[in-house]
């Protein structure tokens, strides 16, 4: 059978309607091989249910997604995306990666890495069953735990017996090739393990490498464990780590001395003896809607700007 390019075909409508749209332009600027945010806030992203005082509510330019990431090559004709994190907001951040990396099949995915099975991590994979999209065959990497829940508990099972999805079970340090020059190798982290083991990711570039660790229980639980973070991001880039609540009595009323994440008011206290280009190599992610970091002109973001860190920002792409 033979094949009709885009162009041929284009041509030959042309001249039957006299008209022809032209193909989208490639963006010469965008990364030939990029990491994009597409959410930095906690789980239940900003505003979160039944918080109506939330003055995200009103004003769109408070609204965060879920905490995602989308690794891209767009060294080919096509781009490859896969995806870092199926999370409640997907719809919403497959349409900015169609906008950042246009595609001929929207939902064209290479693949997609999940960290653990709490509700902001894996619960957008619904999206691809038959009463949404009805994909086809999209690769879901899971460590495997992950993936033995995803397969024995509905309705994620009924994802892979209509091939929606099937599923890539990763060994930790073990690292998943994506091509000649970029892998993501999965390790664990210490953190709830009501359903599956909690893994992070380094994602290793062409050029440059990133720590993508959006939830732990504290850094002195994985030293326990014979890992120092400060080891980790001494061999990326770029270190996107923890920042679920900024600091102690955030949340009024609660007793928040054992919620199970570093404050990165304790993080910055940890790494303030780093060497500046140390520091600069972290950007704090994964902000619970209550973390004033989420709120542009806040003080403490100048805090820890000041302490010579960084925040992670929807839409923010970095080079590999």
């Amino acid at each position: 059978m033979r094949r009709w390019s885009r162009r041929a075909i284009c041509l030959l409508g042309a001249l039957i309607a006299g008209s022809c749209a032209p193909e989208p332009a490639r963006d010469e600027s965008a990364c030939a091989v990029g990491l994009h945010i597409l959410g930095v806030a906690q789980d239940a992203g900003r505003p979160q249910i039944g918080n109506p005082r939330d003055p995200a509510w009103t004003d769109p330019a408070l609204r965060r997604l879920a905490t995602s990431l989308a690794l891209i090559d767009r060294r080919g004709e096509t781009p490859k995306r896969w995806l870092f994190e199926a999370t409640p907001d997907i719809k919403e951040q497959m349409h900015r990666l169609n906008v950042a990396a246009p595609s001929p099949r929207p939902l064209n995915l290479a693949g997609v890495f999940l960290t653990h099975a709490h509700i902001g991590h894996y619960a957008g994979l619904i999206m691809f069953g038959h009463e949404a999209s009805g994909a086809q065959n999209i690769q879901v990497y899971a460590m495997p735990r992950m993936a033995d829940y995803l397969g024995e508990n509905g309705p994620w099972d009924q994802l892979l017996r209509l091939h929606n999805i099937y599923l890539a079970i990763m060994t930790a340090n073990m690292p998943e090739a994506l091509g000649n020059d970029m892998t993501v190798t999965p390790f664990l982290v210490p953190h709830r393990q009501e359903y599956s083991e909690v893994a992070g990711y380094q994602i290793q570039g062409p050029e440059k490498t990133v720590l993508f660790i959006p939830d732990i229980d504290s850094w002195e639980d994985w030293d326990a464990q014979g890992t120092r973070i400060e080891n980790r991001i001494a061999n990326v880039d770029i270190a996107l780590l923890d920042a679920t609540f900024f600091a102690d009595g955030e949340i009024p009323g609660r007793d928040m001395s054992g919620f199970p994440h570093p404050f990165v008011a304790h993080s910055m206290a940890r790494f303030a003896a780093l060497p500046v280009e140390e520091k600069r190599k972290i950007r704090f992610i994964h902000m619970n809607h209550t973390n004033p970091l989420l709120n542009p002109g806040a003080p403490e973001r100048e805090q820890v700007r000041r302490a010579g860190f960084n925040i992670a920002g929807e839409g923010e792409e970095f080079c590999l």
